[in-house]
């Protein structure tokens, strides 16, 4: 097999596309033959050296969608030859270990690329607004970074429940996308004033949920745009980690919850089982839908980081093998 694989923290020139061991599928594993794999910002950090916990080596890659081709131990849910996808460290290869218990069915509607643009995104804007945050009908939630994987799932997931939606992005045409999304409101953090907006059009209610991936750059401001009793969901730092508020948030009652779906206690237990329930029916019946802004083989691993770390991109951006 070949795969990306990373020796040395470094620029986009560390990664090498190198033949490696083939892998055996373990007792709960299943080993599948990678079709397509989705890019997250977080891997742009890992491979720099930033993301905490990253170990040498390693091979690059979070996400993948392809087919079954050997199933270890005691994995009794899927069998060889079915289509499948969801996270798997090492993805931006040939083939790919994945557990059983974090290994979705691919919904016959759905193409690779399509699957391999939803499991990072996707599960962790489920697990931030259904399981952490318990959103409902009514509520109105601020998405930070509406552009990402995660802030474009965030969105429907937002709608689906009949929530009134706004969200943030570091340039009007991302804004722009936003709105023609089915955004209620979006707003330019980088120039606008978010609370006095917030406010205005929301009638002076506020936020009740505000998700959180940008941090220190704009934590002052989504603090500010929050409505009494609400809920900030914290799972990124794209703009610094380093968060300072006023304790004077507690006459407002505001919770703060920060979350991670690779260490969540409840997310296998919950937001996995819901997810399967619930979302991949959605998936299934084209209610939703991944949003792919660029595919690329995946020997264009180098220019897909490049446009990551531009941040240009709406959506998610995709490898696929030939």
């Amino acid at each position: 097999m070949l795969g990306w694989r990373v020796a040395t923290f470094g620029g986009p020139e560390v990664m090498e596309w190198v033949e490696m061991p083939a892998l055996v599928p373990g007792p709960g594993q299943l080993r599948v033959a990678v079709k397509a794999s989705g890019i997250n910002f977080a891997e742009t950090r890992m491979r720099s050296g930033a993301y905490i916990g990253q170990a040498l080596p390693f091979v690059m890659g979070m996400e993948s969608a392809g087919i079954v081709e050997a199933v270890g131990p005691g994995v009794t849910s899927v069998a060889v030859g079915d289509r499948v996808f969801g996270r798997a460290r090492g993805s931006h290869a040939t083939h790919v270990l994945f557990d059983e218990v974090h290994t979705l069915r691919l919904p016959d509607s759905l193409s690779f690329v399509e699957g391999a643009a939803i499991p990072v995104g996707w599960l962790t804007a489920w697990h931030a607004l259904v399981t952490v945050a318990r959103s409902r009908a009514g509520e109105k939630v601020l998405i930070e970074a509406i552009a990402s994987s995660v802030g474009s799932a965030a969105l429907q997931i937002a709608k689906w429940q009949g929530c009134w939606v706004a969200g943030t992005a570091s340039r009007d045409d991302k804004c722009a996308r936003g709105i023609a999304a089915g955004a209620d409101a979006a707003y330019n953090y980088k120039t606008s004033n978010l609370p006095e907006l917030v406010r205005r059009d929301t009638n002076g209610h506020g936020i009740d949920i505000g998700l959180m991936t940008i941090g220190e750059e704009t934590a002052s401001a989504l603090f500010d745009s929050m409505a009494a009793e609400g809920r900030i969901v914290m799972y990124g730092s794209t703009g610094g980690r380093q968060v300072c508020f006023n304790l004077n948030i507690g006459m407002r009652n505001l919770q703060l919850l920060a979350m991670s779906i690779s260490s969540s206690v409840r997310f296998l237990p919950e937001s996995m089982r819901s997810f399967r329930e619930l979302a991949l029916p959605l998936f299934a019946n084209g209610k939703f839908k991944a949003v792919v802004d660029k595919t690329l083989p995946m020997s264009a691993l180098v220019e897909a980081h490049a446009m990551v770390d531009a941040r240009t991109h709406y959506g998610k951006v995709v490898l696929v093998n030939p």
